[in-house]
């Protein structure tokens, strides 16, 4: 079976750092689908580490490296290792907001690599928000916690459905903190995460926030029809900027997903090319990693789809540019040039 992970990208799919913000850039033909895919797989899997390569690692291998020099490994290293691992060991939860492609889309991908998400979700471990403008905005919590409110329906895999026909950023911010906190605290009622002095020294369940297509968002509004009203700043860049930065805030990270073809970002001639720029821009800047995606630059080539960029800003020395080829069967290969 083909490597679920690529072993050049295992450092960068770990557990991102708390308050981290990792980009992922693609093009036309050279699309974000397979890499978000296995940043799931990686945080979905049991007991997911946090990463070396954005952060501080867990430390087990110096404790076996010690070992090693003093001729072994003794009573006392097993001991620390033991302790080291179960350190390690994270209760983390995956909330998913997609605005390009459907649950269907996720789960299938996700059952070719091993994971169950509707099993993951009955678990508490993950949920889901569908923003696809067909249907609105879809909540999702564990089929054993989610609870009808309002207008929602609950089906049986306990998705549940919440209305939002003009969903604009504040409605998008609402819902997915409503769906952070479910994540974080099951046995809560479903709410808006309101911070307050009885949350400190309450970390709970570290949630991962996972948002693809999030650019989709700037090219469906349009700030001058508002409806009801005059032109309205929350509905721009800005406004979507801001509601990024709020739901980082309630997060352990965030993992975000952007087009980055030349005519939104180089051209900036209408005025939804610079509203992209802008945002994609200001996001970059603000990412602790940036794992970007694009065509070759000599053309298609059969055993080679792409480039893969990775850029590291806590740590310069760990940037690298890799190829990278999807297979028909959806496996995906990661190599240096020249391999």
């Amino acid at each position: 079976m083909t490597s679920r992970v690529p072993h050049l990208l295992e450092p960068y799919l770990s557990l991102p750092p708390e308050a981290s913000l990792v980009l992922l850039t693609g093009v036309l033909g050279a699309s974000t689908n397979w890499l978000v895919l296995r940043h799931l797989y990686a945080l979905l899997k049991s007991n997911p580490k946090p990463s070396a390569h954005l952060g501080n690692g867990t430390g087990i291998a110096d404790a076996l490296r010690r070992g090693t020099e003093r001729g072994g490994v003794d009573e006392e290293n097993k001991k620390e290792k033991k302790e080291e691992e179960e350190e390690g060991k994270e209760d983390v939860a995956v909330l998913l907001v997609s605005f390009l492609r459907d649950f269907t889309f996720w789960r299938d991908g996700l059952a070719r690599l091993g994971i169950d998400l509707e099993a993951a979700g009955r678990r508490g471990k993950f949920a889901y928000v569908d923003g696809l403008p067909a249907g609105g905005l879809f909540s999702g919590g564990s089929a054993a916690g989610a609870e009808t409110a309002g207008h929602g329906q609950v089906s049986r895999q306990g998705w549940r459905r919440t209305a939002a026909a003009l969903a604009g950023p504040s409605d998008i911010r609402d819902t997915v903190l409503a769906s952070v906190e479910n994540l974080r605290n099951p046995h809560h009622a479903v709410g808006p995460r309101t911070p307050s002095g009885d949350d400190e020294g309450k970390a709970g369940r570290k949630v991962v926030l996972v948002i693809d297509g999030l650019d989709f968002v700037l090219a469906a509004m349009d700030p001058n029809s508002r409806p009801g009203g005059p032109p309205d700043a929350a509905w721009t860049a800005m406004g979507v900027k801001e509601v990024v930065t709020e739901l980082r805030e309630a997060t352990h990270a965030a993992i975000v997903t952007l087009a980055a073809d030349d005519p939104l970002i180089k051209e900036q001639e209408t005025t939804l090319e610079k509203q992209h720029a802008w945002f994609a821009l200001s996001l970059a800047h603000e990412a602790d990693a940036i794992l970007s995606l694009r065509l070759l630059d000599t053309g298609a080539a059969q055993d080679v789809s792409g480039v893969i960029r990775i850029t590291n800003r806590r740590d310069p020395a760990q940037n690298h540019e890799y190829l990278y080829h999807v297979g028909g069967d959806g496996g995906v290969r990661v190599f240096e040039r020249g391999q």
